[in-house]
């Protein structure tokens, strides 16, 4: 089962990577329910395991791409955002003081402080793309404007997932012209 779940991680990920064009330097950020994950409610049956195997599949694949994952914790948290210290100094973002946990922060939050090097929490972030597993409310922390990605992956073990990148504005009106690739 959690073998399963890690092949599907990565091929999510991977997907994403290359439909958003997402580059070095840009941040994907997860919303990862472990419950959902292995068929329970949001917020009741956390899975460490569970988490361990989306975390095993999706963070290679960024790290490899020098791509930043943010991840999402919990309500319990007020949705605060696990990332890399460096990820955090070279945006601009404020460090708050909280070490997630599998019942408050949420167990994938929890193995991605353990497995970063250098893990800091923020209140808010605005990430290039995201991956919502499990109805994790993921949208907070994307940069506007956020298009849907469908991919080939529905779900992540029992949980559902909704995708999307970003785009910049459209401004200007009738008369404007537009990059083709947004």
């Amino acid at each position: 089962m959690f073998e399963e779940i890690r092949k599907n991680a990565i091929t999510a990920v991977n997907e994403l990577v290359e439909t958003s064009g997402l580059k070095k330097g840009d941040i994907l950020v997860i919303g990862c329910s472990s419950s959902e994950i292995i068929g329970g409610k949001i917020g009741k049956n956390s899975s460490l395991e569970a988490a361990e195997a989306v975390f095993e599949g999706i963070y290679p694949v960024l790290k490899e791409k020098g791509i930043y994952l943010a991840a999402q914790c919990c309500e319990h948290l007020n949705r605060a955002v696990i990332i890399e210290e460096t990820c955090a100094k070279e945006r601009g973002y404020e460090i708050v003081s909280v070490i997630p946990q599998p019942k408050a922060g949420g167990s994938f939050a929890t193995t991605a402080y353990k497995n970063f090097n250098s893990p800091v929490a923020v209140e808010e972030i605005r990430a290039e793309a995201g991956i919502d597993i499990g109805g994790t409310l993921i949208g907070m922390h994307l940069k506007r404007v956020a298009v849907p990605v469908r991919l080939s992956v529905k779900k992540i073990g029992e949980a559902d997932i909704i995708c999307a990148r970003t785009r910049p504005k459209f401004i200007g009106g009738c008369r404007a012209v537009y990059p083709e690739n947004t």
